[in-house]
């Protein structure tokens, strides 16, 4: 059943990939969405024997490498950590392929859309059953080509393929850190083994690496270079800037990267090196307060775009930030809860706005939208779930939707924390609270509210998803409405200890998790008043005086600019690393390799060649008495250095 659950997708992706042309765009698209299901349901099988009937397992397939002092399996690690993220990864990639039947009806190239869809579903469950870190790499790098596919799907829009590239080099940043991280692992536990590496780490503590005729402390070495994979993978501040240029691929692509897959893996995998991280402060400290940057940073981008999927994407940003720093302050338990509670509303929100785009013939400025919600009722309800449980609604120790309970704890944690980096992140985490719902509002109010801003043509032909689109919508919004008061016991409440066994490992002097429970009431009605103050400030500049935003963001000129443009990020790098790298190249080919290269080597070689020739042909006159006389030359020449040799 485990391997099944592993393969089933890669199966589909064989099938759609290479028969595709042979048994048609429909039967490609029933036999990967049917596998992918299957492999859904054994996972939530799998979730109840493992994570909560207490079964964890290790199965092994088979020996991967095994050399002089170097040896390790192919094997499926199977514990509450893993059960969790295969009920995620599997749910939301079934709905996805589902939703995008319908999304995908128009496209040419259905196969191979499916064949992607499912390539990158067996790689992500690779990467999250991985039981040494070389497989886990294989999976991390094999989410890294999958997304390249998918971003640069549309492959003949320059726009497509630039994202595609662009996130495919940024993550190479993050995931060069992770390789010298592995081999920083290895040379210090002489294994890549989880089995041998986690029990050896209390007796590494102190080890030190020397590097440069330097000592450095090697788990806090190791973990900041596992941290800087996690850094790329997981969008955050410095390596962000492929996660809304990403938006160039299918609605579904953004669902299934930014949602519940490939940007939670840098996540996953800080909550299971947890072992490695709580022997460093300083790891951790730094983990916190990127998250907390990084929640923050998103959260004010947020709040001035426009295109519909960025604005969600930046808010997928913040919302990793969150889980960042709740794993910073040891509080993994709060980081994962929110992982699983964030897959199902960040999904939902990702295809209900492609419900949207569907709806307004494929426009995604939410400045040409407005006043069409009594036109999708049904996308409208979707949006709205989504958003509330977002923005975190909830009356504490009544009910709430599921954002609300996950958030909140993860903010307690870092208020109970008690230390410099925890405060940081608590105030930075209320910060962003209140600009999500005022995000989240001005995106629901700008698309379905006030008087429609399209073309009359547009408005016309506005409508309804067909059932295909947003029946599968239905688990996501159930998901968004119930999953955090169902498992906030196991997650973060009493039954988290017995919840997650061995595979989460927490110091027991960081006890910032369990002290959430206990925090002042201020603390945790903090969060609430932030979520209702945005809601109320978002209603009041687009409803009641809709003119605000203009006014605000010409007499805020150089704010509203500095959030617009993303804080200028890509415009730093650009000048930082991309034209100065254009000019070494072009320096280099024409200096180097233009003039020293080819000038010396080939072409300096066919130059004296043809120079040669061209004055040998000289020779070739064509007329007898030259020839002759060259000839009587050469007699001459000849004679000449006999006798001179003779009389020598």
């Amino acid at each position: 059943m485990d391997a099944a659950i592993v393969f089933l997708p890669l199966i589909g992706a064989i099938i759609a990939g290479l028969f595709g042309r042979f048994i048609g765009d429909r039967a490609s698209m029933l036999v990967t969405c049917i596998l992918l299901t299957v492999s859904g349901i054994l996972s939530w099988i799998v979730f109840f024997d493992v994570a909560l009937g207490g079964n964890p397992r290790s199965v092994r397939l088979f020996t991967w490498m095994d050399v002089t002092g170097f040896s390790f399996a192919w094997a499926l690690l199977v514990d509450q950590l893993t059960a969790v993220m295969l009920i995620v990864v599997t749910t939301v990639s079934s709905v996805v392929h589902w939703y995008s039947i319908g999304y995908m009806s128009h496209d040419d190239s259905k196969p191979r859309f499916f064949a992607y869809l499912s390539l990158f579903t067996f790689f992500m469950l690779m990467l999250v059953t991985a039981d040494n870190l070389v497989q886990m790499f294989f999976g991390w790098e094999g989410v890294g080509l999958a997304s390249y596919l998918l971003i640069g799907f549309w492959y003949k829009k320059p726009s497509a393929n630039a994202a595609a590239i662009k996130a495919f080099v940024v993550n190479r940043v993050g995931d060069f850190g992770f390789a010298l991280g592995i081999f920083g692992v290895f040379v210090i536990f002489g294994s890549v083994e989880f089995s041998e590496i986690f029990p050896a780490v209390a007796g590494k503590a102190n080890a030190q690496i020397v590097f440069l005729n330097g000592e450095y402390h090697a788990m806090t070495v190791l973990c900041l270079l596992l941290f800087m994979g996690a850094m790329g993978k997981s969008a955050q501040l410095g390596l962000h800037t492929w996660l809304p240029d990403a938006m160039e691929g299918p609605t579904p692509v953004s669902a299934l990267i930014h949602a519940a897959t490939m940007v939670t893996a840098g996540v996953f995998m800080v909550c299971r090196l947890s072992p490695l991280f709580e022997y460093s402060e300083t790891a951790l400290a730094v983990v916190t307060i990127v998250g907390a940057s990084t929640a923050f940073f998103a959260a004010t981008v947020g709040l001035t775009q426009t295109d519909i999927k960025r604005v969600i994407a930046y808010s997928t940003c913040s919302q990793l930030g969150y889980m960042f720093f709740a794993a910073g302050v040891s509080a993994y338990g709060a980081a994962m809860f929110h992982l699983f509670t964030h897959a199902f509303f960040k999904a939902l929100l990702f295809l209900g706005s492609g419900c949207v785009i569907h709806a307004m013939s494929d426009e995604q400025d939410m400045r040409k939208m407005g006043g069409i919600y009594k036109m999708v009722p049904i996308t409208y309800i979707f949006m709205w779930i989504g958003s509330l449980s977002l923005a975190g609604v909830g009356i504490p120790g009544v009910f709430g939707l599921s954002g609300f309970y996950s958030k909140d704890i993860i903010i307690e944690s870092a208020f109970a924390a008690q230390t410099s980096v925890g405060t940081y992140a608590f105030w930075l985490g209320i910060a962003a609270a209140l600009m999500t719902a005022f995000y989240s509002w001005r995106l629901i109010l700008m698309t379905f509210h006030g008087k429609p801003r399209c073309d009359e043509k547009t408005l016309a032909h506005v409508h309804e998803a067909p059932p295909i689109m947003w029946v599968p919508l239905v688990v996501l919004a159930i998901g968004s409405i119930v999953a955090g008061a169902i498992t906030y016991s196991v997650f973060v409440g009493d039954g988290m200890a017995a919840f997650w066994g061995d595979s989460l490992f927490v110091l027991k002097t960081h006890t910032a998790l369990v002290d959430a429970h206990h925090v002042p009431l201020w603390v945790k009605l903090l969060p609430l008043v932030m979520g209702a103050v945005g809601i109320a400030l978002a209603y009041w500049m687009y409803m009641a005086s809709p003119g605000m935003p203009a006014a605000l963001a010409k007499r805020f000129q150089p704010l509203y600019a500095f959030s617009f443009n993303k804080w200028y990020f890509d415009e730093l790098y650009d000048r930082i690393f991309v034209k100065p790298a254009f000019r070494l190249g072009f320096g280099l080919w024409k200096s180097g390799d233009g003039a020293v290269i080819d000038g010396v080597g080939p072409d300096g070689i066919a130059s004296v060649t043809r120079q040669l020739a061209r004055r040998a042909s000289w020779l070739q006159s064509g007329y007898v008495y030259h020839y002759a006389f060259a000839m009587l030359i050469g007699v001459v020449i000849l004679v000449t250095w006999y006798m001179l040799r003779s009389g020598g």
